[in-house]
């Protein structure tokens, strides 16, 4: 599978809804420290610790 974003090969998958994605480590990386800057990973973290109870 290819990188989402570049010609790369995809290093990490997910698939939801029968819906796959992949990206490069690099593009990883990059999408891990965007959301690390936004108030979604507070919001992912809240989310997780609703469904953990």
């Amino acid at each position: 599978m290819q990188c989402h974003y570049c010609d790369r090969d995809a290093d990490l998958t997910v698939e939801k809804s029968g819906l796959k994605v992949g990206v490069c480590e690099q593009h990883f990386q990059q999408r891990l420290e965007d959301i690390s800057d936004s108030d979604a990973l507070q919001q992912l973290r809240d989310q997780l610790e609703i469904e953990r109870s």
